[in-house]
C-alpha cells in the first residue's frame, strides 16, 4: 500500500526527499495512511529547528504540518532544560532522533492541555514521530501574521488578552508557555490572538516553572513598552498569577 501511495504522489515524494530523511518521509505517509493527511503544499514557516507546511485532510480541511528537523545537533542540548524535571518525559531518549520525537509529542500534549480549557491555541490533531499536525491558523494557505510584524490596532485589548492567557494557562491548564513573546503570537483581524509554539511549555510543578513564567511576563511587557504602552509592573502581575512573591 505504501509503495502504491508513493508512486501516486511522486511529486510530493520528491519535495520531501529533497529536504527530509527517509524516516520523516515514511512518517508523512503513515499520517496519510491513517487518514489524517491527504496533501502537503508549500512551507509557511521555516526555522532552524522545524518547518511548517500547509496541508489538507482527506475532507479538504486546512492543517498545519510542523516537521522537526531531526539532524540539528544542538537541539537536545538547547532544549534539555524544558524536559528535565517534567515527570511526563522522565525517560526521554538521549539519541537525537528519539529526543526530537519526544519533543514533538510534548508539544502535542501541551497544546491538547491548553486547548482543552478553551485557550486561543491551534487545535492539535495528531503526531507521528517528528511530525505534528494541527489546525491551520490562517486562510488559503497563508498564516495570520505574527505580533512582531503586525502591531495591534488596540494594544490595551491585546495586552489584556495575553494577561488572561498567561493567567489561565497557569491556573487552569497547569502550564507555563516558557517561550512567550511577540514571535509566537499570531494576530487576526479585530486583534484576536492565537498563541503558538508550545514545545517549551512545562507543567507549573516543573522546578524552573516560576523562572520561565517571569520571563514570559517580562517579554510580553517589554513588547508593549516598545510600542508605546505602559503595561505596569511585571512583578505585580507575576504575583497575581501565582498568588505569591516567590
Amino acid at each position: 500500500m505504501r509503495e502504491r501511495r508513493l508512486e501516486r504522489d511522486s511529486e510530493l515524494r520528491k519535495v520531501l526527499e529533497d529536504v527530509f530523511d527517509y524516516r520523516t518521509v515514511m512518517a508523512v505517509y503513515r499520517l496519510m495512511n491513517r487518514g489524517i493527511l491527504a496533501k502537503l503544499y508549500g512551507t509557511v514557516s521555516t526555522g532552524k529547528e522545524a518547518r511548517v507546511y500547509w496541508g489538507k485532510t482527506p475532507k479538504g480541511e486546512d492543517v498545519a504540518v510542523k516537521i522537526y528537523l531531526v539532524w540539528t545537533s544542538e537541539f537536545r542540548k538547547s532544549r534539555l532544560k524544558y524536559i528535565l524535571g517534567d515527570p511526563r518525559f522522565e525517560n526521554a531518549p538521549r539519541d537525537p532522533i528519539g529526543f526530537v520525537n519526544t519533543w514533538c509529542r510534548k508539544e502535542f500534549r501541551n497544546l491538547k492541555r491548553a486547548y482543552s480549557v478553551g485557550l486561543p491555541v491551534p487545535r492539535p490533531i495528531a503526531f507521528e514521530e517528528n511530525i505534528l499536525v494541527m489546525e491551520f491558523v490562517g486562510g488559503n494557505g497563508s498564516p495570520y501574521p505574527l505580533l512582531k510584524d503586525s502591531p495591534p490596532s488596540n494594544p490595551e485589548k491585546v495586552l489584556d488578552v495575553l494577561r488572561s492567557f498567561i493567567r489561565r494557562l497557569y491556573q487552569e491548564a497547569g502550564l507555563v508557555h516558557a517561550d512567550l513573546s511577540e514571535y509566537n503570537v499570531m494576530i487576526k483581524e479585530g486583534d484576536e490572538v492565537i498563541v503558538i509554539d508550545f514545545g517549551s511549555a512545562v507543567l507549573k510543578s516543573h522546578p524552573n516553572a516560576l523562572e520561565f513564567l517571569r520571563n514570559d511576563i517580562r517579554n510580553v511587557y517589554r513588547y508593549f513598552r516598545e510600542i508605546g504602552l505602559d503595561p505596569g509592573d511585571p512583578e505585580e502581575f507575576f504575583e497575581e498569577v501565582t498568588g505569591s512573591s516567590a
